[in-house]
């Protein structure tokens, strides 16, 4: 974390696999030590459940909590979340879509709502921002799905940073030029495909 710092970074995402798997967050302490370490404003997701989830991992030092499965499929829950205004601006809606579709549980079930209509009914919502993923990309180091992350920003209000796909630079300059917020560099960026000064450089990203 402070080596991406030192990087010029300013955000670090953060997920938490085994909070993921417990169904709640479990590494919180881990979470503030890597925000008080590295400087890094921390945004973390991974078994957020609850509203007291959410408030200790803000407590912990994170900036933004990651909200997904829980908020597409308990909608009034969510709501009711932003309603409070001291989660306001602090929520990341995590958006995980498959053919466009908005896929839950890690991907093994669809939700059979559209990406694009989640991020026109957020528009008007207090969220920070959407978090993009298109699961077929993930991970898989061959490009961004470039088409679909530019119909999602133009289907809401609210900032994006797009996730999965990115492999190499080039793939950080095919999302820059639609106006999003920024870009999740993950396995790339640690086997060294991409180097993180240089995404910076080429559009101020800064998410990672």
């Amino acid at each position: 974390a402070r080596g991406f710092a030192a990087d010029g970074a300013s955000w670090m995402h953060i997920v938490d696999l085994d909070g993921a798997k417990e169904g709640r967050p479990v590494q919180e302490k881990l979470v503030g030590e890597i925000a008080r370490a590295s400087g890094l404003r921390v945004e973390v997701g991974g078994g957020v459940r609850t509203a007291d989830d959410v408030r200790r991992l803000l407590a912990a030092g994170a900036e933004r909590v990651v909200v997904g499965t829980k908020a597409i499929e308990d909608w009034k829950w969510f709501e009711s979340l932003l309603a409070d205004g001291e989660f306001h601006q602090r929520i990341v809606l995590a958006i995980d879509a498959k053919d466009g579709v908005v896929a839950t549980r890690g991907w093994t079930q669809s939700s059979g709502r559209l990406a694009t209509d989640v991020a026109a009914t957020v528009s008007a919502m207090p969220v920070a921002a959407l978090l993009y993923t298109d699961v077929a990309h993930d991970g898989m180091l061959d490009g961004p799905n470039v088409k679909a992350t530019a119909a999602l920003a133009r289907a809401g209000k609210v900032p994006v940073i797009a996730s999965g796909g990115v492999g190499r630079i080039e793939h950080v300059q095919s999302l820059v030029g639609l106006g999003i917020w920024g870009v999740v560099i993950g396995r790339s960026l640690y086997e060294g495909r991409v180097n993180l000064r240089e995404a910076i450089q080429i559009g101020s990203v800064d998410s990672l």
